[in-house]
């Protein structure tokens, strides 16, 4: 009773929190979830009081209408769940009634609920299932029942995060990864999945020793047969938990065979420990990194490869080399590799063929082949790079064999996506900005030439981190060093789901304060377990996305000769009056100040958002010393799809005592707007408030949502066979238009 009581207490605590009461001590803010699962990891036989205690919990605030209760304490029982070590067939009953329930409601309740569900009627066929898909999964475990594997790339801008934030952030998900063995993790896996089907009748303690004396390579056979029977126990319909149970046994009485016979009792339930998943951390500093990383975890370099020879592979492999005779025709297709290296002498014997002796002009006309260096090319430099990478389950071979007459072609198999990558962001606006590009960068390459899209599912996290002390960048960004104004995505994600403001947003100031923390005892063990544990339960329990709209803009420079910039933003754009240089502008600009205020002349036209999302194109003339485009709303149920675009319109006052001028807030909401100087003086832009993607000497910029490159190269297709259809016909109708950036947190949007 003692023990249930302190644990609803906490569970309470929790709550209270989401309806804003945050607990007196500021440090614990954002720690409470974690302390919770962290007492029931020291003792896990209490996790059925927690898994009940948060049913009633769920029910209570179903009958009460609390619903923004439901999906914190949903996603907490569930990781409870996972990680238990055995959990009643009645209990998790209950649990699979309430989701069910949950599908009468909106989203995105029902789909959680629903997603849940699933899990949960697979979980009661076979307890354990989901402990062993995650940890398969995230160790990238051989299995050929489960073939799924996952990893989680952290991404860091160095120029916006200190050296110590960053080097703190490697030391932890290094020691992270220390004990993360393959033996180990295919131990936790069978001592899980022995325990979960067999409850207190499995003697843990005996198991451990057993497998501990084992070799490799009984572990590896030991670790396929749980694995393929709790996967057929999953998978079959008619499957009962009883006939697991029993089949389990076998294979449990079996490892122990080894062991010697003895009266050792029971131990009781132990836990198992869910291992750390796969992190890499990653300090960004090329604008293709994000790329190459994914090429790398699809189709790693081969053994033989040097390490030391990994970073130049990767800078002279480049998908533009590749597909370079690709780009001309339309067709997205896999060349087939050429071992021909173009010498005459590298020709085989057989491939000569008898000519008959022909006269000397005929000789010299025939085309001749060159001498030259037949170069050895690197894994990453060759196209068998990419065939290679076809080769894997599901995939379609590179040449189509030869079949006998009167027997029918083999169907080819459909690609499955077996990899996700989880990429995690840590900073500010900026760095999604930079995401913003790299994403729009990878689906023009995807466009081009399919690779990635059909093998890899790409999910985005976010994690807000702004330094105490601002390093130089930050303070050439307009000063916009405080952070609401450069954590915006954040704040819109807080407001949204407050699971992700609780448990996310508190960290926004937490990892720096905690990497700056002199060492102690005390610190290891405060940094190694939170930090790596709540990114692992937000990359784990963070499934529902926040579609953001990138906009892209074109920019037109006061030099005629000099090429149009195209360029894309996710949260803001900002302009201001460039300051003159000559000394001939400088006269004449102090002579139009006087008379017409500060500022430039500017021509918007803009297409006014409405209700009835009719277009209505608006133009305006006016004289302005600056104005910012902003793409992430104040308020969650605004439009994501909408620019709110502020301009600071100087207005002239004349009155007795003569001239002023007084600076008027001008606000309008549009898609598409273009912004010209009629003066011809210049102006300067800057993107997602980053200093390093600042334009100078532009004179026009044209702001538009941002289409999907796939939608735009369909599109294309279909005008060269239907000059006149203006609308969207065929296979075009049903693509997505935009380029929308998904950023996974624990609700999505919750109305």
């Amino acid at each position: 009773a003692e023990v249930e009581s302190d644990i609803l207490r906490r569970v309470r605590t929790l709550l209270r929190e989401l309806d804003g009461h945050h607990p007196a001590c500021q440090c614990d803010r954002g720690m409470l979830r974690w302390t919770l699962h962290k007492k029931i990891d020291q003792n896990p036989s209490n996790s059925s009081i927690l898994v009940r205690i948060l049913v009633k919990e769920l029910e209570r605030a179903e009958r009460g209408d609390f619903r923004h209760y439901i999906i914190p304490l949903l996603h907490t029982l569930m990781y409870t769940l996972i990680k238990a070590p055995c959990i009643s067939d009645e209990l998790c009953s209950r649990v699979y009634d309430f989701c069910k329930k949950l599908l009468t409601l909106p989203k995105p309740f029902c789909t959680i609920g629903l997603d849940y569900a699933v899990r949960l009627k697979m979980e009661r066929t076979a307890p354990g299932m989901l402990y062993q898909r995650m940890v398969i999964s995230e160790q990238s475990l051989k299995s050929d029942p489960y073939p799924y594997q996952e990893k989680i790339f952290i991404f860091a801008d160095p120029e916006l995060l200190s050296k110590a934030i960053c080097n703190a952030l490697v030391t932890d998900t290094e020691a992270a990864q220390v004990s993360q063995s393959p033996r180990a993790c295919m131990c936790y896996v069978i001592i899980h999945a022995m325990q979960a089907a067999l409850g207190e009748g499995c003697d843990v303690s005996g198991l451990k020793r057993s497998l501990q004396d084992m070799p490799m390579s009984d572990i590896e056979h030991w670790f396929r047969q749980v694995v393929a029977a709790v996967e057929c126990a999953g998978n079959e319909a008619s499957a009962d938990r009883g006939q697991h149970a029993a089949r389990l046994e076998k294979i449990y009485c079996a490892v122990l065979s080894s062991l010697q016979a003895g009266d050792a009792p029971l131990g009781g339930m132990q836990g198992t420990p869910l291992p750390n998943p796969s992190i890499s951390f990653h300090l960004w500093t090329e604008d293709d990194q994000l790329w190459k990383e994914l090429v790398l975890f699809i189709r790693p370099l081969s053994q033989s490869c040097e390490p030391d020879c990994l970073s130049q592979d990767l800078d002279n492999f480049e998908i533009q080399d590749i597909i370079s005779d690709c780009e001309c025709c339309e067709q997205t297709r896999f060349s087939v590799l050429s071992t021909d290296s173009g010498i005459e002498r590298d020709l085989p014997a057989a491939a000569e063929e008898p000519f008959a002796p022909c006269s000397t002009e005929t000789e010299q006309s025939r085309l001749q082949r060159k001498g030259g260096i037949k170069k050895k090319l690197s894994p990453l430099e060759s196209m068998a790079f990419l065939q290679a990478g076809c080769n894997g389950p599901g995939a379609k071979p590179p040449a189509k064999p030869q079949r006998r007459p009167g027997i029918p072609p083999e169907p080819a198999a459909p690609l499955q996506r077996l990899h996700t990558a989880r990429i995690v962001l840590l900073g500010d606006d900026r760095i999604l900005g930079r995401l913003a590009q790299a994403y729009h960068s990878l689906r023009k390459r995807e466009t081009r030439r399919v690779f990635l899209t059909p093998r890899l599912n790409l999910q985005f996290y976010y994690i807000p981190v702004v330094t105490g002390q601002p390093n130089t960048l930050a303070v050439a960004d307009h000063a916009a060093t405080g952070h609401e104004e450069l954590c915006e995505v954040a704040g819109y994600l807080g407001r949204a789901d407050p699971w992700y403001e609780s448990n996310i947003n508190t960290l926004c100031h937490m990892i720096p304060k905690l990497a700056t923390m002199p060492s102690s005892p005390s610190k290891h063990l405060v940094t190694d377990l939170f930090i790596t544990d709540v990114i692992a339960y937000y990359v784990r329990m963070g499934i529902q996305p926040v579609c953001f709209q990138v906009y892209a803009v074109k920019i037109f420079f006061n030099d005629p000769a000099q090429e149009p910039a195209e360029d894309v933003f996710l949260t803001e754009l900002r302009t201001q009056v460039q300051e003159s240089i000559s000394h001939r502008e400088l006269s004449m600009t102090k002579k139009k100040t006087t008379l017409d205020g500060p500022g430039i002349d500017l021509t918007v036209t803009y297409r006014k958002v409405v209700m009835s999302d009719r277009a209505k194109e608006l133009a305006m003339s006016l004289r302005s010393t600056g104005l910012v485009m902003k793409a992430i709303p104040a308020d969650e149920a605004e439009d994501l799809v909408c620019l709110n675009v502020n301009i600071t319109e100087i207005v002239r006052i004349n009155n007795l005592s003569g001239r002023s001028f007084s600076a008027v807030a001008n606000r309008l909401k549009t898609r598409n707007i273009k912004i010209r100087s009629t003066e011809q003086r210049p102006f300067t832009v800057c993107l997602d408030k980053d200093s390093r993607r600042a334009y100078r000497n532009v004179i026009s910029v044209e702001v538009s949502p941002c289409l999907e490159p796939s939608y735009c190269l369909q599109k294309t297709r279909t005008m060269k066979f239907s000059l006149h259809e203006t609308e969207d016909v065929g296979l075009v109708k049903y693509m997505p238009k935009s380029l929308l950036l998904p950023i996974n947190t624990f609700a999505g949007i919750i109305q």
